[in-house]
């Protein structure tokens, strides 16, 4: 298999349009791409799905350890022919300015893959010759494919960019990419819009194909590629199912890490998809529930309208069935939803909280949570890594966190948890990878739970 890292100078150069040209590229020309994104993203990833047909997997250097990376990109790209890593920020950017902690740099010399350089060309011109040479020289032991110049303004405008390099660079120009808003991804507040809301579709796939296409040698690129040693993949030990767990996925609820829900079939769970949005009950003989993140806020009417959907989950926390909830999906436990016009709609209500849309980021960063009482994802101690990114906020309220939780430099962060019978909601998105022990925990609840149902039927 062959492999590269695409990085950027900085945030919003345009490595996402460029990975996904790629991606699209390269697939049409029957190359099986596998594809990873760095950091705690769940946007980009199902848009590299939509594309590769592959579903995108997150790396990431604070949530997981080194160890638990490499074995996420061998499982998934032992039947590839190419591997593509979208990065994070700028190439460098981390946990802070001393270290490569974190950053795309170092996920890339943990992969030894080497990096194709988006620069982002406005303005600039022979600048570019010294900024590229400050990437390269950086960190000599990263290994560079090339750069590519993007949002240039003419041919002769690369002509210039080409000419800054010349003799003052070792990695060579693979190419230019014009301004073209034709085939931007719209964005909102937590990002871009999702593959569920803005599917890409054959024209646009071919439209990104094509923006790469008629800027670079593919066919050089891949030459220039080293080979990347990979496995098989191994098979992945799973019990019989013995719990069946509901999970909530439509678009307003599709923030779910891929691994998240294979450690819970591994750990002996059914899943059984269904839609808050368009279904008036939850799934039959169910013995547990998981409502993911994702944009209830856009979604707030029509969960209101859907009373079948909103009285079956207050009646299975009612009857102490385990349901977890993360972000949107714990939003949508809270008992009332005020979007940003002040409307109020009425969400489940498991949680006697008002959840208050803000124009403003509310939270955003790693996090690392130890809790302070039994709960359904583990017994008092347990750890887990996540982060969390919201917008909304909750009214006063006197409930007590079942989480103590700090940030990656250590530091107190209130980020609590709540648990109502066995009903636990958080703004906090867990990577189960970070302990699988949450997940093996959260099934033998709703294995407990099962029991005492079926007792209480007899």
């Amino acid at each position: 298999m062959k492999g590269l890292v695409v990085a950027g100078v900085h945030s919003g150069c345009g490595k996402t349009t460029i990975t996904l040209g790629l991606m699209a590229a390269f697939k049409r020309r029957g190359v099986r791409v596998a594809p990873f994104k760095a950091g705690p993203d769940f946007i980009d990833p199902g848009h590299h799905t939509a594309i590769t047909g592959i579903a995108g997997r997150n790396l990431d250097g604070w949530m997981l350890k080194k160890s638990t990376n490499l074995d996420i990109f061998r499982q998934h790209t032992g039947q590839a022919d190419l591997a593509v890593v979208e990065g994070v920020m700028g190439l460098f950017d981390g946990y802070d300015g001393r270290s490569e902690a974190g950053s795309t740099a170092q996920l890339a010399k943990w992969l030894d893959l080497p990096v194709l350089l988006v620069v982002d060309a406005r303005s600039m011109a022979r600048s570019a010759g010294a900024l590229v040479q400050g990437f390269e020289n950086f960190d000599p032991d990263l290994k560079f494919t090339g750069v590519l110049f993007n949002k240039v303004g003419s041919a002769i405008h690369l002509d210039y960019l080409t000419q800054a390099l010349e003799g003052n660079v070792k990695m060579p120009c693979l190419g230019g990419v014009g301004r073209n808003s034709d085939i931007e991804i719209p964005s909102r507040h937590l990002g871009l819009v999702t593959s569920d809301d803005h599917g890409l579709g054959d024209q646009m796939q071919d439209a990104l194909a094509d923006l790469v296409e008629n800027c670079m040698d593919l066919d050089a690129l891949l030459e220039s590629l080293p080979w990347v040693p990979v496995d098989s993949p191994t098979p992945l030990e799973q019990k019989p199912a013995f719990v069946r767990i509901a999970v909530a996925r439509d678009a307003a609820f599709c923030f779910y890490y891929p691994e998240n829900i294979e450690l819970l079939e591994q750990a002996g769970a059914q899943i059984i998809y269904f839609s808050p949005l368009f279904e008036p009950n939850l799934p039959d003989n169910i013995d547990g529930l998981y409502l993911g993140g994702g944009y209830p806020e856009l979604h707030a009417a029509t969960l209101t309208q859907n009373t079948g959907f909103r009285q079956a989950v207050s009646l299975a926390c009612k009857n102490n069935m385990p349901i977890y909830a993360e972000c949107g999906g714990f939003m949508t436990l809270c008992r009332t939803l005020e979007d940003l016009d002040g409307q109020h709609h009425d969400m489940v209500g498991c949680f006697g909280f008002t959840c208050r849309m803000s124009k403003r980021l509310r939270a955003l960063g790693y996090r690392e949570i130890r809790l302070n009482r039994d709960t359904i994802l583990g017994p008092t101690g347990v750890t887990a890594r996540g982060h969390e990114f919201h917008y909304s906020s909750l009214d006063d309220h006197g409930e007590k966190s079942v989480y103590d939780a700090c940030d990656r430099t250590g530091g107190t962060r209130v980020v609590p948890g709540f648990e109502k019978n066995r009903t636990l909601g958080s703004y906090l998105h867990l990577h189960f990878k970070s302990n699988p022990d949450v997940p093996q925990h959260f099934v033998q609840a709703c294995f407990q739970y099962q029991k005492e149902r079926k007792n209480f039927c007899k």
